[in-house]
């Protein structure tokens, strides 16, 4: 009976080694894959986080909310977040319901980094030349659904 109890333990230690063993290989597979995996690559670590690495994104705000003093504060609000914020000024009406970010360049990249900073408004794509801006957040009446600390 005491060799049974022996070949038990045994068997419980060599099952444990081979747990263990599975454990450590996952752990160093997960960090090769984070490592080296195709998210690894500057393209796609760009892509992941929203933002295009070593370059300042170049923001114009203007309010169509029709409230005073609103861009002010959505563009103290970038410069927090690390925006370069080039113009704050009235939109063309200011009427407009829906706060919208409007990509200015062919890529996104940089419209969808503000709108996320923002909370999500919808990013519009009308690129063209501006020497100004490279994303402009339009200010609507909808304002209150940023997620800014006031």
């Amino acid at each position: 009976m005491a060799r049974g109890r022996k070949g038990v333990g045994a068997l419980i230690a060599r099952v444990g080694l081979w747990v263990l063993g599975l454990v450590v290989l996952s752990l160093v597979g997960s960090w090769a894959w984070a490592t080296f995996g195709p998210d690894s690559r500057p393209a796609a670590r760009e892509a992941t986080l929203g933002t295009p690495e070593r370059r300042v994104i170049r923001v114009q705000v203007l309010n169509g909310s029709g409230e005073g003093g609103i861009a002010s504060r959505v563009a103290s609000y970038l410069r927090q977040g690390g925006f370069q914020v080039v113009e704050v000024r009235n939109a063309d009406r200011s009427d407009y319901f829906a706060t919208m970010v409007v990509a200015r360049r062919p890529d996104p990249l940089s419209a969808r980094a503000v709108a996320r900073y923002l909370g999500g408004p919808p990013v519009i794509r009308q690129a063209w030349n501006s020497d100004v801006a490279d994303v402009t957040v339009v200010l609507g009446s909808d304002r209150s659904r940023l997620h800014m600390n006031d």
